[in-house]
């Protein structure tokens, strides 16, 4: 078996002691810097899970750069610095952390924009020291893809950016619910949340890249141990991913637009059917994975989510908040709570910088908000 298949089977089969009590979901152990015990030890004698506060709190502890346009993706470097995309401009830019100070990487080659697409979510290679490669998910003027380029920082700005290298097309394109989000798990697979672009019955369609989250290799090819044979497909029946992150137990969140009742927050199970468009939101059907918890959708719309402190933190934009949802394995453990509701506007992405800290990028330039003198924006956050 090879290294990427072991560590695949391993995270698909962890059995569970407590918590989430799903075996699919790996350890059902979740735990952040500040929590209460649920208890003094599980039946398995391992000490048992430790969940966060109801109640956290918030700090914006400064403004790192402003007037972006269109920001979308995030990726921050080994270096501490931050890579940001532009929607509707094509490029990728470097925000030096300490200054703000903004250097243009170039323009990717290919993106189409239009309505909700563009260029979207990137991420960093998993052997990025060596390869220096930065993916990208993008729309073309036929579809979505996922590319990857070579980053030479060596270059005059503008210039630092390779040719695209296609590991990956043929993801339905629209004018809304492109998807979009790009992350490589703990397992050094590439996951990849997809919309199923106004075409309603593509979600159900285990055949259609569209309204999915797909695993993929480096590569491009379909991961090992995926749910279906030789297929890229790991869920379906999503409306529009828009965030992925995973929890210090290696267990997937994501976060989903919903249509006009409930956005959702999900605990992704390799193969489960979640719903879309026979439900949204929380149902009695047992064949669809219900969300963790769900919001109307003018409190949410979201889009990125990150995981700190023991919690998984989701950015709204119609919503115009940050939404704390504590965890207790793959639950919530209490009510989200909402902060900075109204005060930067739309907020697209938000990662993780560390410990308890932060970044967050607003939207108020994407043709939905207001936009105010400097913005958008990126926010350094304390978390608890």
């Amino acid at each position: 078996m090879s290294a990427a298949l072991a560590v695949t089977a391993l995270l698909l089969t962890a059995g569970c002691s407590s918590g989430g009590g799903d075996p699919r979901y790996g350890t059902a152990t979740s735990s952040g810097s500040a929590g209460t015990a649920t208890g003094s030890s599980s039946p398995s004698g391992e000490p048992a899970a430790q969940v966060p506060p109801a109640k956290g709190t918030v700090k914006v502890l400064r403004t790192v750069t402003e007037g972006l346009k269109t920001p979308w993706g995030l990726a921050p470097l080994p270096d501490g610095n931050l890579l940001v995309s532009s929607r509707d401009d094509g490029t990728i830019t470097r925000i030096t952390e300490k200054t703000g100070r903004k250097t243009e990487l170039g323009t990717v080659s290919g993106v189409s924009p239009a309505g909700e697409g563009g260029l979207l979510g990137i991420a960093l290679s998993p052997d990025y020291a060596s390869d220096h490669m930065i993916y990208a998910y993008f729309t073309s003027a036929s579809d979505n893809r996922i590319v990857r380029m070579l980053y030479d920082e060596k270059k005059p700005a503008g210039e630092q950016l390779g040719a695209p290298d296609t590991i990956f097309k043929g993801i339905p394109k629209g004018y809304i619910h492109n998807g979009g989000r790009i992350a490589f798990g703990p397992d050094g697979m590439l996951y990849a949340g997809t919309g199923e672009s106004g075409q309603r019955g593509l979600a159900q369609d285990k055949k259609s890249l569209g309204g999915k989250i797909l695993r993929l290799t480096p590569e491009g090819d379909p991961a090992p141990g995926n749910p279906f044979p030789n297929s890229p497909v790991y869920t379906y029946g999503h409306r529009n991913v828009q965030g992925l992150a995973w929890d210090s137990k290696q267990r997937l969140f994501a976060s989903e637009f919903g249509q006009d009742t409930w956005d959702e927050l999900n605990t992704i199970a390799p193969g489960d059917d979640y719903g879309w468009p026979n439900a949204e939101g929380k149902g009695n059907d047992p064949k669809y994975h219900n969300p963790i918890t769900q919001w109307h959708t003018d409190d949410a719309s979201p889009s990125g989510i990150a995981y700190a402190e023991g919690s998984i933190w989701m950015a709204g934009l119609k919503g115009q908040r940050l939404w704390r949802i504590p965890l207790d394995g793959t639950k919530a453990s209490a009510a989200p709570q909402a902060f900075l509701t109204g005060e930067y506007g739309r907020l697209r992405t938000v990662v993780s910088a560390g410990g308890d800290k932060l970044w967050l990028v607003t939207s108020n330039t994407d043709g939905r908000g207001t936009p105010k003198s400097g913005d958008d924006r990126i926010l350094e956050l304390q978390v608890s």
